[in-house]
């Protein structure tokens, strides 16, 4: 059976690049958010065992997806993806509860080690 995979982020663009990056022999199956407040409905509709989530977005913030998440249990793997490199960023996705954070731009290479980590792509070849 697939493994949700939501990849949330305002630009288009960027929803596609990371979704490039990702194994293409992993079963997953992919939903896009443009937003925090979409992310979240895909998230309560199941579809986000994994969430690939940006920062900087308009309306709701990748952050406060992540208290939304919190409260709600945080059952979803986390991995940011954000531009965001400033002092602190990380270490306020990770306290938030993220598992990642992958700079833009995003990669296989960034992707695959912190996959494997958490067991969640375990395919010896990239």
């Amino acid at each position: 059976m697939p493994l949700p995979v939501l990849v949330c982020d305002d630009s288009t663009l960027a929803r596609k690049l990371l979704i490039r990056a990702l194994p293409e022999d992993w079963d997953i199956e992919i939903s896009e958010a443009a937003n925090g407040i979409e992310a979240l409905a895909a998230y309560r509709a199941g579809l986000a065992s994994i969430m690939f989530l940006d920062l900087t977005m308009p309306g709701m913030t990748g952050y406060e997806v992540l208290a939304a998440l919190r409260r709600e249990e945080l059952n979803t793997f986390v991995i940011i993806v954000s531009a965001d490199v400033q002092t602190g960023a990380k270490e306020r996705a990770n306290a938030s509860g993220a598992i990642a954070f992958v700079e833009k731009p995003v990669s296989r290479d960034k992707l695959l080690p912190i996959l494997r980590e958490y067991g969640l792509y375990d395919h010896d070849h990239d």
